[in-house]
C-alpha cells in the first residue's frame, strides 16, 4: 500500500517554503514547490498571506487526492512556538516580534482553498533532524541533529523518534538553552553574536555570516579567531550532551554549514577535547536542509495523523 502524499509548509528566518512531499520515495513531489521570501519583521497580515499564498500555489501543482494523509499537514516553524496551539511566542527573541501571540493555525486554515482537517506543528530543527533520519540515516540508532544559522537548533532522535523529555538530553531537547562562561549559548555560537563579536573588535560591521567568513577565507586574522573561538566553545557545549545521549550521528544544517571548512574543524576540537571518545562519531552536513525540513515535516504529520 503506498504511502501518503504530505502537504507541509516549512517557514525559516527569510522565507515560507510549502511542498508535497511523497513519502513513498522520501522526495519532494515533483513541481510543487512554492517559495516566498519573508522578513524577520514581517507583520501578522503579510505573513499569513505569505504563507497561505505558498500553500495555495502547492496545492495548484498537485493533485493529492486519496494519497493525502488523511487531510493533516506538517509545518515545521522556528520557535519560542506553542506547537501543540499553534500559536506563535516571538518575544524578546529579536525576530518575528509582531507575530507574538499570533493563532498562526486557526488564521491560516481559512485561508487555504483545501483547508485541511488538521495542521501539526514542530520546531524546524526537529524537522530537519526526522528528514536527515528518514532519508539518510535510518541506520542511526541515536542521532542528534544541530542546525546552526541565525540561532542554534536541535533535535535528539531515538531509532527516529523525538527525544525531548530525558535526563540524557537538555530540556526539551533544545540546545539553545545551554550555557558558555555563564552566558546563553547563542551570546556565543550564532550568527547574531559571531558578527556583533568582529564589529566590537574591529568597529567594522559586517552583513552576516556570509561576509565573515569570507572575511575569514582572506586571511582577517580578526574574522578567523571570531569563527574559530565560537565553534570551539560550541563544541565543547555540546560534547557533554552528546556523550550522554550515547549519540552514534551528528547532522550539522542551516546556512553556516555552507562554511563548513572554516567552521568544521573547531567544532569537532571542542567535541573532542571534552571527550576524545567523540571522535568515532558520524558527522555529515547537509547543504540541503529545506527538503530535510520539509520531508521531516511530513514524517512527523504522518506520525500524527
Amino acid at each position: 500500500m503506498p504511502l501518503p502524499v504530505v502537504p507541509v509548509l516549512e517557514v525559516g528566518g527569510s522565507h515560507v517554503t510549502a511542498a508535497a512531499v511523497d513519502l513513498d520515495r522520501a522526495r519532494i513531489a515533483d513541481g510543487t514547490r512554492r517559495r516566498l521570501p519573508l522578513t524577520s519583521g514581517v507583520g501578522p497580515e503579510d505573513f499569513l498571506a505569505a504563507l497561505a499564498e505558498a500553500a495555495n500555489g502547492m496545492l495548484s501543482a498537485t493533485a493529492l487526492g486519496a494519497r493525502a494523509v488523511g487531510g493533516t499537514w506538517g509545518i515545521a516553524v522556528p520557535g519560542p512556538f506553542d506547537y501543540a496551539r499553534g500559536i506563535a511566542r516571538y518575544h524578546g527573541v529579536g525576530k518575528f516580534a509582531s507575530l507574538d501571540g499570533l493563532a498562526v493555525g486557526t488564521l491560516l486554515t481559512p485561508r487555504l482553498n483545501r483547508p485541511p482537517a488538521r495542521l501539526r506543528f514542530l520546531n524546524d530543527a526537529s524537522a530537519f533532524a526526522l528528514g536527515a533520519w528518514h532519508m539518510a540515516h535510518t541506520q542511526s540508532r541515536r542521532l542528534v541533529a544541530i542546525t546552526l544559522g541565525t540561532g542554534v537548533g536541535s533535535a535528539f532522535l531515538d531509532r527516529g523518534t523525538l527525544v525531548e523529555d530525558d535526563p540524557c538530553v537538555p530540556p526539551e531537547g533544545r540546545v539553545d538553552l545551554l550555557t558558555v562562561d555563564g552566558g546563553p549559548l547563542e551570546d556565543t555560537a550564532s550568527t547574531r553574536a559571531m558578527t556583533a563579536h568582529y564589529t566590537n573588535r574591529t568597529g567594522r560591521p559586517v552583513d552576516g555570516l556570509r561576509e565573515l567568513t569570507a572575511l575569514a577565507a582572506a586571511d582577517d586574522v580578526i574574522a578567523r579567531d571570531v569563527i574559530t573561538s565560537a565553534l570551539r566553545d560550541l563544541g565543547g557545549a555540546l560534547a557533554p550532551w552528546l556523550t550522554a545521549f550515547e549519540a552514534d550521528t551528528v547532522a550539522f544544517g542551516g546556512s553556516i554549514t555552507a562554511a563548513w571548512p572554516l567552521i568544521g574543524p573547531p567544532l569537532t576540537a571542542g567535541l573532542t577535547h571534552h571527550d576524545p571518545r567523540l571522535r568515532r562519531l558520524a558527522l555529515s552536513v547537509h547543504g540541503d536542509g529545506e527538503d530535510k525540513a520539509l520531508v521531516g515535516a511530513a514524517v512527523f504529520a504522518a506520525r500524527e495523523a
